[in-house]
């Protein structure tokens, strides 16, 4: 998830590169599941507390897709403020950033300060995932980079799933809610400013032309573009879905919950398959678990709904960590940051686009979950027919 300047016919930009050895995991680790606390209670949260704060309940799909569009505009801005300030600085600065947006939420409840605050805040969270995510794949080896995007993943999801939770017991009602999430996100930067040791060495990266864009996985591009595609709605508007059309309005933390647990048990799964089977075969298989969750979903039994929530989890937060390690396999160092924040625009565009067609079609029965099926099934057989036409000899079908 990163970022690039585009200009001149070219993405242009400073960022850093490092040793594996010399980098610290601490910090952005630490801090990153601070973050996916705060991260995972306020998705939930805003769409939940609108009616609280007097705010109309048609403004969730544009509170999630003015989130992404933030992304989308942070991350071709990020890596020159990581080439200038360094990783740890430049963390808290965006940690700090995302906590004055939520603040400004709770000062002024007005859904033209809150669409602005989540604008705001789509960026400064581009900025946060572009430095943990360059400071993670700083590895010398495809092996060690997909361990560590695995360690980057059960972090991120794990400390989102934990947030979830927080749903049903600090609850959706009054600023409370949000001054735990700003005391979670002030303490999610203090170990990057107080430990200054340990972070990537600040060098001048090289940029990836728009020439050599071509030679960037089509494949992983795709997946990125797909995973905004499923977990936009999931974030934005699936708790509002458990909660109205499947009426389990007391359950919608817990279910939340399980859908990120089950992103972040697939993690390790992920770490040890990525490197040892085709990509394209994984994303498939993803895809396709993933339509089968959704059908468990249709059903009224308590258990096949919770596996269903569990099996979506798994199959819409395997596909970032596949494709972006597809994409930087045959890449040198000096250019990880900015392929992987082409992931993240590619992510970012469909994490924009995915709340919008989603709404359109949410008030039907089953709405939401047609809208996830055609994402799993359409890019399923995309996936599929690649593994097919590939010609390495490493390719194998799951």
């Amino acid at each position: 998830m990163k970022n690039a300047s585009l200009k001149n016919g070219s993405l242009t930009n400073s960022a850093c590169t490092a040793s594996p050895q010399a980098a610290s995991l601490f910090v952005p680790v630490t801090g990153l599941s601070l973050f996916a606390l705060a991260s995972g209670y306020l998705m939930s949260l805003i769409p939940l507390s609108l009616s609280y704060f007097e705010l109309s309940p048609s403004l969730a799909p544009l509170l999630a897709s003015i989130f992404y569009f933030g992304l989308l505009l942070g991350a071709p801005c990020i890596a020159p403020v990581v080439a200038r300030i360094g990783h740890s600085k430049a963390f808290a600065l965006f940690l700090n950033l995302l906590l004055c947006s939520v603040l400004a939420m709770i000062l002024v409840p007005q859904s033209t300060v809150w669409l602005i605050s989540r604008l705001i805040a789509g960026i400064a969270v581009a900025g946060v995932f572009v430095v943990v995510e360059s400071w993670l794949l700083m590895a010398d080896t495809p092996t060690r980079r997909a361990k560590r995007l695995g360690l980057y993943m059960t972090a991120l999801y794990g400390g989102t799933a934990i947030g979830q939770l927080a749903i049903d017991y600090l609850g959706i009602r009054g600023n409370l809610p949000y001054l735990v999430i700003m005391g979670l996100l002030l303490a999610a930067s203090l170990p990057a400013l107080l430990i200054t040791r340990g972070q990537p060495a600040r060098h001048e990266q090289h940029a990836i032309t728009l020439a050599s864009l071509k030679h960037l996985s089509k494949p992983a591009i795709i997946g990125c573009v797909v995973s905004g595609l499923l977990l936009g709605p999931i974030y934005g508007l699936l708790p509002m879905y458990i909660s109205l059309q499947m009426g389990f309005a007391l359950q919608t933390g817990q279910f939340m919950a399980l859908v990120i647990i089950g992103g972040m048990a697939v993690q390790p799964l992920v770490s040890y398959l990525s490197p040892r089977y085709s990509k394209h075969g994984l994303m498939a298989a993803f895809c396709l678990l993933g339509t089968i969750a959704l059908g468990l979903l249709t059903q009224s039994s308590l258990i096949e709904l919770r596996l269903g929530f569990i099996l979506l989890g798994a199959s819409a937060f395997a596909l970032y960590p596949i494709a972006i390690s597809l994409a930087c396999d045959h890449l040198p160092s000096s250019q990880l940051v900015n392929a992987a924040q082409i992931m993240l625009l590619s992510y970012s565009v469909g994490s924009v686009i995915g709340p919008l067609l989603a709404s359109s079609v949410s008030q039907q029965q089953y709405g939401l979950l047609i809208y996830l099926g055609l994402n799993c099934i359409l890019p399923c057989i995309y996936f599929a027919s690649r593994v097919f036409v590939s010609t390495s000899p490493r390719t194998s079908v799951l």
